[in-house]
């Protein structure tokens, strides 16, 4: 199938796949040590990637969803962690500027933000109570009126390069509301008196995402820090999930593939003592290699597939089926070919610092990352059967004070 790759998308692969070479150098400090790779932020910062998906009459690059996949499945295979995070900037700045629900002001005034200012944004939408197994997001953090701007309270989870990034885009019920699915979008300075981060994020993988917890205590935010609000945002998370979180299965198809090209390294320089030829010609490693380049490229097909539709179509449910059906084979893929190819690596692989125990740790995030395989595959199941959700029955029983069973105070 012809995804109408450009010239321009191939340079852009090639200019991330020279940085995902240097990135990989330090990834593994960074992963050990949970640090921030902010040498990798600047770089990509230097090299314009702040306005990569931002539209050309605003100045930016005007890199839709399939340019996009290809510069972060390639940034993937270098630092995942670097990848994941960086993609918050591009998943938040997207929605904002080229949902037809944000003004022109507001889209004016972010883009000189991102492409004269060359300011970073991050996004924190999660809370501590919402589960993404389920989909739905209740907000408790507040916005209130005062004084020509907003106080702002409430606690954030996830929120990835957090202290790196110049601005974080957070999601608030605005005070007076009367729907369950209203919010407020606001854009919260790093500097900012009440606003504060728990560093809790030790975890698994994907450690150097940094995605620790973000704590507003009765912030105030002047009226421009307010960018989007609405009754319902159901829409806008429909319109934009190919930037909201479709911009992400890419990042993890990296890691299968820089996990694949690794164990090929491995297997093919590896001889045991007292025979002439390498692992790579053992039949079980060859058949297991044979396994893992079929799932890779299946998967990379499928994913392009989603955003060459994305783009031609708009989020239509064919799009939607086929974002879901995507991240659903990547996240189970890039586990398999990870967890396979830690095992063929064998005992000297599973030391911490190893390549392939670092992506191991890494892909086995991939089920897990929002949308998650049990709700990729829910909604799957929605748009190939044609039914209605509003038909279905709640997947829990519901004890009357969940989303749209209460307005919220």
């Amino acid at each position: 199938m012809d995804f109408q790759i450009t010239d321009e998308h191939r340079d852009l692969q090639a200019r991330c796949l020279e940085l995902a070479e240097d990135f990989a150098s330090r990834s593994a400090v960074h992963d050990r040590e949970a640090s921030h790779p902010t040498e990798n932020y600047r770089r990509l910062r230097e090299e314009d990637f702040l306005a990569l998906n931002v539209p050309r009459e605003l100045g930016g690059a005007g890199i839709g969803l399939l340019g996009h996949t290809l510069a972060f499945e390639a940034l993937g295979r270098g630092c995942p962690a670097t990848a994941l995070a960086f993609n918050m900037h591009a998943s938040v700045v997207g929605p904002l500027l080229y949902s037809d629900e944000v003004s022109d002001e507001v889209k004016r005034r972010v883009a000189d933000l991102v492409v004269c200012d060359r300011k970073m944004v991050a996004g924190n939408f999660s809370e501590p109570n919402t589960t993404s197994l389920i989909g739905e997001r209740p907000l408790a953090t507040r916005a209130r009126r005062e004084n020509g701007g907003y106080r702002v309270s409430g606690r954030k989870m996830f929120a990835s390069m957090l202290e790196a990034a110049d601005y974080c885009a957070v999601l608030t019920y605005p005070e007076g509301a009367t729907s369950s699915t209203a919010a407020l979008m606001m854009l919260v300075p790093r500097v900012t008196e009440g606003r504060r981060v728990e560093s809790n994020w030790d975890v698994l993988g994907m450690r150097a995402t940094r995605s620790d917890s973000l704590i507003l205590e009765e912030c105030h935010l002047p009226e421009s820090a307010a960018v989007y609000q609405t009754d319902d945002i159901r829409p806008f998370r429909r319109n934009q999930a190919h930037w909201f979180w479709a911009s992400y299965t890419a990042v993890y198809l990296g890691v299968a593939g820089a996990a694949y090209d690794e164990l090929l390294k491995v297997v093919k320089e590896r001889r045991p003592e007292g025979y002439e030829q390498a692992l790579a010609y053992h039949p079980d490693v060859r058949r297991h290699v044979a396994e893992m380049s079929a799932e890779l490229q299946a998967a990379r097909l499928i994913t392009y597939h989603s955003a060459w539709l994305s783009e031609r179509e708009g989020a239509t449910d064919d799009t939607m089926a086929a974002l879901f059906r995507a991240k659903y084979v990547v996240g189970e893929a890039v586990s398999r070919i990870t967890r396979q190819a830690l095992t063929l690596g064998g005992a000297h692989a599973i030391f911490t610092g190893s390549r392939l125990e670092q992506l191991f740790r890494d892909g086995a995030l991939g089920p897990i990352q929002p949308p998650s395989t049990d709700f990729c595959l829910h909604n799957m199941s929605l748009f190939e059967l044609g039914l209605s959700p509003e038909e279905l029955m709640p997947p829990l029983k519901p004890d009357g004070q969940g989303p749209g069973q209460r307005i919220p105070l």
